[in-house]
C-alpha cells in the first residue's frame, strides 16, 4: 500500500537521536531469500526505518499498522512482515535467536491496537490503586483520614541552560505524583512565553483551589524541545527534575533551585528555579509574561462539574492567564473551549419531529378518500413531496445514529458531508472566567458555530433567501389553515361520511313503512329519520365551511376554476342545482343549502301528521330565519302534499324523500368540497407551498444547525442566571434575546451562505423554551411540535427547579427573539465593497437593528435605560453609516446583548479563523472594560490567546494544523484589531 508522504519530515525522523526509537539494529532485509542485503534499522512508534547504514540514506519506511509479524518455523533467526491487499513479504533477518525473538516482541506492539490495549491496562492499573487518588492517608500516619489540601497555588518555572535554542520551541511538561497513592496525573503540558535571554525560559502554572494537591505530593517537571516547529509532532527530552509541595511551602526563601538531570538521572542538563507566587502580593513577580496553563485534567468548581453543565458541554479545553491590571494587581483568567452533545442530540430529535410530521401529513391526506382528479392532482404532489423528505431524513438519521454514539463534533472539513447536513459546524461554547482581587468567577459566554448554511448543496444558485423569493410570489395571497381548523376539517368530513347513508337508509325505510299503514311503525321510522337528520344539519352548520367556499370562489381563475398553491388548476367548484356554474357567489348560499335539508325534514313530519290526521302538529326543528330564507320550497312541497291528499300513503311521502335526498347530496357536495379543501390547503402550504423538496431540506438543515447553537447559549444562560430573579422573570415576560455576530463576506459563495444564514436566523423565531422538572438523571433537551411551532423543554433537578419563581415552574413559554449583523472583514469584502454589491449586508443590520430596538422597548424600565438608549442610538448610527468594514457595529450590537442578557454566537464560515479573531478580541475589551486589564497589556493578552489560547487548539482540531488560515497579503485586508500575530498564521 502506497501512501503519500512528506519525505523531508521522515527523512527528519529517521536521524533522530537513539533515546527516540524503541530498537535499532542491524539486520539483513529484503523481499526474496535471494536478495537478503544488510541495512541499518530502526523503529519509532508504528514507523520502521530501513537505511542504508547508519547516520546513512534513508531507503525505505514501513507503516506497521495492519500486518502480521511471524517467526520463520524453520529459521530462527528470520522474521516476515505480511501486509493485507497483496504486498511482498518482508523478510527480516538477526545475527541471533535471541534477538530476533527481541525484534519480534516490539514489531508486534509497534501499531495502534497494541498501544490501546497499553492504554486500558494502565487504566486498569490506575483504577486499582484507589481511582485516581482521592483518597489520602495523612502524613502522620494516624490511619485513614483524608490529607491536608493545599490552598490555591500560582508556580512561576524558569529553565536556566537548558539548551540555546527559541523559546517558542520550548515546552514544559507539569506532573503531580501522590506518593501514597503511587499514582502520577499529567496536569498541564506549558509552551514558554517569554525569557528574558537565550538559555532562560519562564512559564508559570496554577493549581486551582479544588484540585487534589496535597503537603505530600510532588510536582516533576520534564522540559521538551520540539524540533520540528512546522509540525509540532516530534520533541526531544532535555531534562527533568521533581520537588515536594512541602518543601517548597516550608521553604523560606521565595524560590527553589533544583537540577535539570537527563534521562539518566546522573548528567545536569541545566538549572530550575520554582518560585511561588502571590497573584494579591505587593511584590509582583519580576519577568512580564502572562501565564500561560493547558489544563488537560483540572478539575473545576462544583457548580461548573455539575450534572447540568455535563448535559449540555463535553471535551473542555482550558487555558489559563494571569495579566496585570491598571493598579499592578494581578487578574486570573481562565479560557474554556467546550464542545457539546447538542451537536448531534437535536438535530436528531429534530428529524424525527420532521419524519413524523410529514408521516402524518401523508395520512391525513390518504384518509380523504375518492376525490376528483384536480383534487387528486393536489393530494398526489402532497405525498410525493412527503415521502421524498421522509425517506431523506430516514437515511439522514440512521446516518447520524452511528456517528453521535463517539463524537460531539463537526470539523470544518465535513461542512460538505450530506449526512451531516443537519449538524452544526465546528460547534463550542468558549467561555471566561476571571477572578481578580475585588470580584471572583464571573463568566463571559459566547457560543462559536460555522456559519449555519448548507455547504452539501451548495451556493450555485444562491442561498435560502433567493431560492425561497422564486416560490413564495404564486402564495402571497393564498389562503393557509392552522393544524385545529384541518382538524376540524377532517372530523366534519367524517361525521357527513357516517350521517349521509344513515338519512338515505330512514329515508328509503320511510317509504317501505308507509306501504304497511301502520302509523306506530311509521312515526317509530320518522323519529330516527328526524334524529338523524338534525345531527347532521348541526355538522354542517360551522363556519368553516361557509369561509372556505367563500375563499373557493375568491381563488376561482377567469375561466372558472381556482387556483391551488401548488399553482394546479381544479374546476370542480361546486354547482348549482341547474348545473350551471354561479358568475356570482351569494354568501348566503351555504345557510340556504343546510337550511333546505331542515325544511325538507320538516315538509316531511307534516306530512306524516297529516296522514295520520294531525295536521295541526307545529314544525319543530324550524325555525323563523329557516322559515324566511326557504319559504319558497316551504310552499312548493306543502302545496305539493295537498294535491295529493287523496293518493296513498307513499305516494305522497315519494316526492318529499326525493327532495329531502337531493337537498342532501347538495349539503354533503358543498361541504366536502370545502373541507377537501381546508385539508389539502393546510397540507399544500405546509409542503409543496414552501418550495422543491430540495429547498425544503436546505432550509430544515441551515435551521437545525442554529437551532442546536442557540439551545446551548441558552442553557448555559440559564444555568449561569438561576439566581438571578429579574433575568428569569425577564425570560417568560419579554423573551431571550439572541444575537448572531457574522463575519462572512459579501462576495462569491459567501453571499449564498448569509442568505442561507439570514432565513435560519430568522426561523428561530417559530422556536420556544419551556423550563421543566427532570424526571430522571438525563438532563439533555427534548424537542415537541411540528415545524411550525417548535417547544424545547429543558429539564433541570428538582431542587433546582422550585428554586425557579412560579411563572418560570407554570411552563409558560419563553419566546425567541433573533436578529444577525454581519460585517465582512476579509479581502473579499473589500473586493465586493469596490466592485460588488454589500446591499445584502446592509439589509440584514437595519432589520436586525429595527428588531433590537424592538426588543429593548419591550424590557421593564430599569437603572440601566438611559445608557442602553445611548447604545441603541449608537448602533443605528453605526448601520446608517457608509463606512467600510465598519466593525463597530459588532461591538455595540455585542455590548447590546451583554446588556439585556442575551445570548452571544460568533459565525463566520467555519468558526475556526475569522471566529477566533473575533471571539479572543471580545475577551481582551471585557478584561479591558470591565476588570481594568492594563492598556499596556492589551495587545500582550490579545496576541496570547490568539497564539497559545483555546482557539489555537481549535485550529489543531479542525484541520491538524496549528496555524490559522491567513496569508500575510490577505491580512492586510483586515482591520488592524482582527490580525493574528506573527507565526500564528500561514
Amino acid at each position: 500500500m502506497k501512501l503519500r508522504v512528506n519525505h523531508s519530515q521522515l527523512l527528519f525522523l529517521s536521524r533522530q537521536t537513539s533515546g527516540n526509537f524503541q530498537k535499532e539494529g542491524t539486520l539483513r532485509v529484503g523481499r526474496r531469500e535471494t536478495d537478503l542485503c544488510e541495512k541499518f534499522c530502526r523503529l519509532r512508534g508504528n514507523l520502521f526505518f530501513i537505511l542504508k547504514k547508519p547516520g546513512g540514506k534513508l531507503e525505505e519506511v514501513l507503516l506497521l499498522e495492519r500486518c502480521e509479524v511471524k517467526k520463520l518455523p524453520d529459521d530462527d533467526r528470520r522474521l516476515s512482515v505480511m501486509f493485507p491487499g497483496g504486498d511482498p513479504v518482508v523478510l527480516l533477518e538477526s545475527g541471533g535467536s535471541e534477538d530476533c525473538l527481541s525484534w519480534l516482541a516490539v514489531l508486534r506492539d509497534a501499531n495502534g491496537d497494541a498501544l490501546k490495549r497499553h492504554i486500558a491496562r494502565l487504566r486498569r492499573l490506575i483504577s486499582s490503586h484507589g481511582g485516581g487518588g482521592e483518597e489520602h492517608l495523612d502524613d502522620t500516619g494516624g490511619g485513614a483520614t483524608s490529607a491536608a489540601k493545599v490552598s490555591p497555588l500560582h508556580l512561576s518555572v524558569e529553565c536556566r541552560g537548558a539548551l540555546a535554542v527559541a523559546a517558542s520551541r520550548v515546552t514544559v511538561q507539569v506532573c503531580v505524583i501522590d506518593t501514597h497513592t503511587h499514582t502520577v496525573r499529567k496536569y498541564c503540558c506549558c509552551q514558554i512565553v517569554e525569557g528574558s535571554d537565550d538559555s532562560v525560559f519562564l512559564t508559570s502554572v496554577c493549581f486551582r483551589g479544588d484540585y487534589p494537591l496535597y503537603r505530600h505530593s510532588r510536582i516533576k517537571v520534564t522540559v521538551y524541545h520540539r524540533e520540528e516547529p512546522t509540525t509540532h509532532t516530534t520533541s526531544s527530552f532535555l531534562g527533568f527534575t521533581s520537588f515536594s509541595i512541602g518543601d517548597l511551602l516550608r521553604s523560606k526563601e521565595p524560590h527553589v533551585s533544583l537540577s535539570l538531570r537527563t534521562m539518566d538521572g546522573v548528567n545536569e542538563a541545566g538549572e530550575v528555579k520554582v518560585s511561588r507566587l502571590q497573584m494579591e502580593g505587593e511584590t509582583p513577580p519580576d519577568h512580564k509574561c502572562p501565564a500561560l496553563c493547558d489544563s488537560l485534567h483540572s478539575s473545576f468548581h462544583d457548580k461548573e462539574n455539575s450534572p447540568m453543565m455535563r448535559a449540555v458541554l463535553c471535551a473542555q479545553v482550558c487555558k489559563v492567564y494571569r495579566f496585570q491590571t491598571e493598579d499592578q494587581r494581578w487578574l486570573l483568567v481562565r479560557e474554556q473551549m467546550s464542545e457539546t452533545p447538542l451537536s448531534f442530540s437535536l438535530p436528531k430529535q429534530l428529524l424525527s419531529a420532521l419524519i413524523q410530521s410529514h408521516t402524518s401529513r401523508v395520512q391525513e391526506v390518504k384518509e380523504l378518500g375518492d376525490l376528483s382528479p384536480h383534487w387528486d392532482g393536489v393530494r398526489h404532489d402532497v405525498i410525493e413531496h412527503c415521502d421524498h423528505l421522509i425517506g431523506c431524513y430516514q437515511e439522514t438519521l440512521a446516518e447520524l445514529d452511528k456517528l453521535s454514539a463517539s463524537s460531539c463534533f463537526k470539523s470544518s472539513s465535513s461542512k460538505s458531508d450530506k449526512h451531516l447536513q443537519f449538524v452544526p459546524t465546528n460547534l463550542h461554547s468558549q467561555r471566561m472566567e476571571v477572578t481578580g482581587p475585588d470580584r471572583t468567577g464571573v463568566w463571559y459566554e459566547v457560543i462559536t458555530v460555522g456559519a449555519p448554511a448548507d455547504h452539501h448543496q451548495a451556493f450555485k444558485h444562491g442561498g435560502l433567501k433567493k431560492l425561497l423569493s422564486k416560490h413564495t410570489n404564486h402564495t402571497d395571497s393564498s389562503v393557509s389553515y392552522s393544524r385545529d381548523e384541518s382538524s376540524r376539517a377532517r372530523e366534519l368530513l367524517a361525521s357527513v361520511a357516517q350521517l349521509q347513508p344513515l338519512v338515505f337508509g330512514l329515508a328509503e325505510e320511510l317509504l317501505s313503512v308507509s306501504l304497511e299503514l301502520s302509523a306506530a311503525r311509521l312515526q317509530l321510522v320518522l323519529d330516527g329519520l328526524t334524529q338523524q337528520t338534525e345531527q347532521f344539519v348541526h355538522a354542517l352548520k360551522d363556519e368553516l365551511v361557509k369561509s372556505a367556499l367563500l375563499t373557493i370562489h375568491g381563488q376561482r381563475s377567469p375561466d372558472g376554476g381556482h387556483v391551488h398553491s401548488n399553482r394546479l388548476l381544479c374546476d370542480d367548484t361546486p354547482t348549482n342545482q341547474e348545473g350551471r356554474r354561479d358568475t356570482e357567489y351569494d354568501e348566503e348560499e351555504w345557510d340556504r343549502a343546510w337550511a333546505n335539508v331542515a325544511m325538507s325534514l320538516n315538509c316531511i313530519v307534516a306530512m306524516v301528521d297529516r296522514l295520520q290526521g294531525r295536521e295541526d302538529r307545529p314544525l319543530e326543528v324550524m325555525s323563523s330565519e329557516q322559515q324566511e330564507a326557504t319559504g319558497d320550497t316551504n310552499s312548493q312541497n306543502t302545496a305539493s302534499s295537498s294535491s295529493s291528499s287523496s293518493s296513498s300513503w307513499q305516494e305522497q311521502l315519494l316526492p318529499l324523500v326525493v327532495t329531502l335526498r337531493d337537498c342532501v347530496r347538495e349539503a354533503v357536495g358543498k361541504a366536502r368540497a370545502a373541507m377537501t379543501f381546508v385539508v389539502l390547503q393546510g397540507a399544500a402550504a405546509t409542503t409543496v407551498a414552501q418550495g422543491p423538496a430540495h429547498v425544503v431540506q436546505r432550509r430544515h438543515a441551515v435551521f437545525s444547525q442554529a437551532l442546536s447553537a442557540v439551545v446551548c447559549g441558552f442553557m448555559l444562560k440559564l444555568y449561569g442566571g438561576l439566581e438571578d430573579h429579574d433575568f428569569l422573570l425577564q425570560l417568560h415576560s419579554v423573551g431571550l434575546l439572541v444575537q448572531f455576530e457574522c463575519l462572512l463576506s459579501t462576495y462569491g459563495d459567501e453571499v449564498g451562505m448569509l442568505e442561507d444564514m439570514e432565513v435560519g436566523v430568522a426561523d428561530l423565531s417559530r422556536v420556544a423554551f419551556t423550563v421543566t422538572e427532570a424526571k430522571s438523571d438525563d438532563l439533555l433537551p427534548t424537542l415537541r411540535g411540528a415545524w411550525a411551532g417548535l417547544v424545547v423543554e429543558v429539564p433541570l433537578p428538582s431542587e433546582t427547579f422550585w428554586s425557579l419563581p412560579q411563572e418560570v415552574r407554570d411552563g409558560r413559554l419563553i419566546r425567541v427573539h433573533p436578529v444577525l449583523f454581519n460585517i465582512g472583514i476579509n479581502q473579499q469584502q473589500s473586493l465586493a465593497e469596490r466592485f460588488g454589491d454589500s446591499s445584502l449586508q446592509e439589509r440584514v443590520n437595519q432589520q436586525s437593528s429595527e428588531r433590537l430596538r424592538a426588543y429593548c422597548s419591550a424590557l421593564p424600565q430599569t437603572a440601566g435605560t438611559r445608557s442602553l438608549s445611548d447604545l441603541l442610538s449608537s448602533l443605528d448610527h453605526s448601520v446608517e453609516s457608509k463606512k467600510r468594514k465598519n466593525v463597530g457595529v459588532l461591538w455595540i450590537a455585542a455590548m447590546v446583548c451583554r446588556e439585556v442578557n442575551g445570548v452571544r454566537l460568533t459565525s463566520c464560515k467555519s468558526a475556526k479563523d475569522r471566529t477566533a479573531m473575533s471571539v479572543t478580541l471580545e475577551q481582551c475589551v471585557l478584561l479591558r472594560e470591565r476588570h481594568s486589564l492594563g492598556r499596556q497589556h492589551f495587545s500582550v493578552a490579545l496576541d496570547c490567546m490568539r497564539r497559545d489560547g483555546c482557539r489555537m487548539e481549535n485550529v489543531q482540531k479542525n484541520i491538524g494544523s496549528r496555524k490559522f488560515a491567513f496569508s500575510g497579503v490577505q491580512l492586510l485586508t483586515f482591520p488592524k484589531l482582527y490580525r493574528p500575530p506573527d507565526g500564528s498564521f500561514g
